[in-house]
């Protein structure tokens, strides 16, 4: 087979103890998942989840003990950091119960969905879709993907995010609105999941702005950290 164009490579996602990379096929991220972070957003109650979409090539995948660097996007004067427990698929399905989703689970890693908050605003002030603002260049910073049978009690795991040392952002998993099997229940209802699709479960309350010479560092207690600097 040969192509009119050069085929893009393949992102994807450093493996904690192991040389291999997990591939990813899809970026799927819950909206408002903490009720602390919903009332911050305007909302209250546990509402049914929603969902959105970044492309695959918005990762941007950080070494173990290593900073990465996120270019500061264009367009925006208000760019906001969004810690979040990513899920990292590695057993497809459609109609999941959560009750099975775990054996669907490869791995956990932590993650930034990184919005362009001024353009996501006016978009929904417009009642249009609001891709502009999430799903951009660079917007999915992730660090390496823990195996599930390693990643230990992540039920009751601490979220937290410092900026330049200081904390912004601090909750616990299990403050999800939707915990990680009932949002792959949902999730699968709508679409049929595929090994290598990435889950970005929701963020904490706390988000804020960042700009330009931030460095940002993220954990999940029992998952290997992830530092990114705004360039």
């Amino acid at each position: 087979m040969s192509f009119v164009l050069t085929p893009p490579a393949t992102t994807s996602v450093p493996v904690v103890g192991t040389k291999d990379r997990f591939p990813v096929h899809r970026i799927y991220c819950v909206g408002r998942n903490y009720e602390e972070h919903a009332k911050e957003m305007g909302f209250t109650g546990r509402e049914p989840p929603f969902f959105f979409l970044k492309p695959a090539d918005a990762i941007v995948a950080v070494e173990a003990g290593s900073i990465g660097a996120m270019p500061y996007p264009s367009l925006t004067q208000n760019l906001h950091h969004e810690i979040e427990l990513v899920v990292a698929i590695g057993q497809g399905g459609k109609n999941i119960k959560a009750a099975d989703a775990q054996q669907h689970i490869f791995g956990y890693a932590v993650g930034l969905d990184m919005t362009r908050r001024d353009l996501q605003g006016e978009m929904k002030k417009q009642g249009r879709p609001w891709c502009i603002g999430k799903a951009f260049d660079h917007s999915a910073p992730i660090g390496p993907i823990t195996p599930a049978t390693q990643a230990g009690d992540l039920a009751n795991a601490e979220i937290h995010l410092q900026v330049n040392g200081q904390e912004r952002q601090r909750s616990r998993i299990s403050k999800l609105i939707w915990n990680i099997g009932e949002t792959i229940e949902h999730l699968s209802a709508a679409w049929e999941l595929q090994p290598g699709d990435l889950i970005y479960t929701g963020t904490p309350e706390g988000v804020a702005a960042v700009v330009a010479g931030d460095t940002l560092s993220g954990e999940v207690t029992g998952l290997e950290p992830l530092s990114i600097k705004i360039t």
